[in-house]
């Protein structure tokens, strides 16, 4: 799960679900910055490279949302007893996207950052993977077969339209908060997109069932 570093010389991503680490591009020498023992999973560094947003499943919060500082140290953020997830930060570092169920179904959100005074909810029938738009004036994300785009406005506050369907959408994607990386992009245009297209064989599972395995066992490794 990769996401861009403050500049585009290093990638930040996470390993054996538990650790957070940085890399430059081409280099072979990581560098952890930050360890939990529930699985954690990076996904916005703000404007300066100051702090970086993540999320962590925590056994008793469940999806949560945190930041960490230069320095190491990890503070919450947004941490209900509902799922949080998909943080991503606006261009401007002003506003963050990310989904929730605290309605009954996954949600898009936009709330102000740090502080999270202001709070909207962008989607109107569930979305997940919300993604904004590299001027920051389009906010996008996927839901109900169909990637959505809403029009955003910061100022004097935060404005946003009804939701319009983009396309139709049968692309791959993890699904609500089970997919704990971003599966598509935008172009920096925010005309185009990067989507995964899957074949027969990444839709179908086969469940494959073994009668007599142990006869079979004892046969194969005799215990005398």
């Amino acid at each position: 799960m990769p996401i861009w570093g403050p500049d585009a010389d290093r990638i930040t991503f996470w390993k054996d679900f538990e650790s957070i680490q940085s890399s430059l591009i081409g280099g072979d020498v990581m560098e952890e910055l930050y360890q939990s023992p529930n699985p954690i999973f990076p996904a916005s560094w703000t404007l300066g490279g100051e702090a970086l947003i993540f999320w962590e499943f925590h056994p008793e919060t469940r999806a949560d949302i945190w930041v960490l500082s230069e320095e190491g140290e990890a503070k919450p953020l947004i941490v209900t007893e509902f799922n949080e997830g998909f943080p991503r930060l606006s261009p401007d570092g002003r506003w963050l996207a990310y989904v929730s169920n605290e309605s009954g179904k996954y949600e898009v959100y936009v709330q102000s950052y740090p502080g999270g005074s202001e709070k909207v909810t962008v989607s109107t029938e569930g979305g997940f993977e919300p993604l904004r738009s590299p001027d920051g004036r389009e906010l996008f994300y996927r839901g109900g077969g169909s990637v959505m785009v809403v029009s955003i406005q910061t100022t004097p506050a935060f404005r946003s339209s009804r939701p319009a369907q983009l396309f139709e959408d049968p692309y791959l994607h993890g699904g609500e908060i089970s997919a704990v990386g971003g599966t598509y992009d935008v172009a920096p245009d925010g005309q185009h997109f990067l989507m995964i297209e899957g074949g027969e064989e990444e839709r179908g599972n086969q469940l494959n069932l073994v009668l007599n395995w142990f006869d079979e066992l004892k046969r194969l490794v005799p215990t005398e």
